[in-house]
């Protein structure tokens, strides 16, 4: 029996820039972070040959191509497992339109536990291209490539997309200090509103030519969000997140709507200094940057919402438990 842990992500600045109809023209880059919630992944081999597979619902098949759960079936091809093997997938948090990446995190993990079971473990970031070749090449999402990267490093890390398709991933360098006064900082509530991503992000791809001055501006404060964190500038930093949200809502209708809007409004006036939806927007979570001495405010500001507490993660995915036999 194998199992992973991978962590889910908080992207701070730059989505949208990792999409390769983007950087493959003028490069991209994100600044984003892993957090202390995950999807687990359990394998182990059965006695017979059926594949079964649970998540929220349970399937019993008896080759691949009859996996109904996308991730799970195209994993099992990319690594060749063919029958004989039992797959459970566990979420800290909604497992679709949560906005903190988390269908790349499952198949991320997926793929690490797999070659675990084979006993072949590839490196980080075999992981990360094989989650994004998986996510884009094979099943045709519209999706970037930092959640793949950041499910698989983990931290707190600044992601650079080449038009040549090289990723370097790079730790944002803060200190251990300004980590931690960060995290008190920063807050994610629950909309209540799950979606689809690719209802955003289609439309997202289909503008990109038409925002690229936007995209330009979202690099760059990308790499300004690194400075302030280097030199410990925190509220500077939540100050950023709030012109980066006003970027973000450019990008394409369905980003924000006037359920969001009003919350995030809400908060701003209770005394939070910046935010944004995570992910691609439309629902999920709302990040908000706010001083600890205003977060009660805030928190009342948003009773109506649940509060996910969470603390940035210093690991990415890596298997936590290996009995092999």
């Amino acid at each position: 029996m194998i199992i992973t842990q991978t962590p889910i992500r908080i992207s701070f600045f730059g989505g949208g820039t990792d999409f390769r109809e983007c950087f493959q023209e003028e490069g991209g880059c994100v600044l984003s972070s892993a957090i202390d919630k995950y999807i687990y992944v359990i394998i182990k081999g059965r006695f017979d040959n059926k594949i079964r597979v649970g998540y929220t619902r349970t399937e019993m098949v008896d080759s691949v191509d009859e996996v109904q759960h996308e991730l799970v079936r195209e994993c099992l091809r990319r690594t060749g497992i063919a029958r004989q093997v039992e797959i459970s997938t566990m979420a800290d948090i909604p497992s679709q339109g949560s906005g903190l990446g988390s269908s790349s995190t499952v198949t991320v993990g997926l793929l690490n536990a797999m070659y675990a079971y084979q006993g072949t473990p590839r490196d980080l970031a075999t992981l990360a291209r094989e989650a994004c070749e998986i996510e884009i090449d094979v099943l045709g999402k519209p999706a970037g490539i930092q959640d793949q990267y950041i499910a698989a490093y983990g931290g707190q890390r600044f992601l650079e997309f080449h038009p040549d398709g090289r990723v370097d991933v790079e730790d944002i360098g803060m200190e251990a200090d300004v980590s931690r006064l960060l995290n008190r900082r920063l807050m994610l509530f629950y909309t209540n509103i799950t979606r689809r991503s690719e209802s955003v992000l289609e439309e997202q791809v289909k503008r990109i030519n038409d925002r690229r001055s936007v995209l330009r501006q979202m690099k760059a404060q990308a790499r300004q969000a690194r400075l302030y964190l280097q030199s410990g500038d925190l509220d500077s930093f939540g100050a950023l997140l709030h012109e980066g949200w006003l970027l973000k809502k450019q990008l394409a209708s369905r980003i924000s709507n006037p359920m969001i809007d009003e919350a995030y409004a809400a908060a701003r006036q209770a005394g939070a200094l910046g935010g944004k939806i995570a992910g691609a927007g439309g629902g999920g979570f709302l990040l908000i940057y706010c001083p600890p001495e205003r977060q009660m405010d805030v928190r009342m500001a948003l009773r109506h919402l649940p509060e996910l507490p969470f603390h940035l993660e210093r690991d990415g995915s890596k298997v936590i438990f290996n009995c092999r036999r």
